[in-house]
């Protein structure tokens, strides 16, 4: 509701004509457009100020542990992106009766070249 009465409020004040904004400057240099600008801006922080708070508890939150999920799992995240040549030559993650996930190579996609250190099974 109060979105839209700012909204409202601001679409009021940008109707009026640009030489009545010009004639009424306020007593501290702002036309009436300027005016209801920092009024919509303000109402819109007003309005932002609580989610940005709840933003910020998150992070204080989730922060510690992103930073510890990348810490142990960085290296093998990027050992793993390093042996795959391009993500679109593999299909959709599947995941069989017994838990395991496999990642299939689409059939249409170039011949794998493995790595030396690459063990073939």
């Amino acid at each position: 509701m109060k979105r839209f009465i700012a909204i409202l409020a601001t679409t009021a004040v940008l109707a009026i004509p640009a030489h009545a904004a010009d004639d009424e400057e306020m007593s501290d240099g702002l036309s009436l457009i300027d005016q209801g600008a920092r009024l919509f801006f303000r109402g819109l922080m007003n309005e932002m100020e609580p989610a940005i708070s709840d933003l910020q508890a998150l992070g204080d939150e989730f922060g510690p542990k992103m930073a510890e999920l990348v810490n142990e799992m960085g290296p093998a995240l990027s050992d793993m992106l390093d042996r795959i040549d391009d993500i679109r030559n593999y299909e959709a993650p599947e995941v069989l009766p017994n838990g395991d996930i496999i990642i299939r190579r689409r059939p249409d996609a170039t011949p794998w070249e493995p790595r030396e250190d690459d063990i073939e099974l």
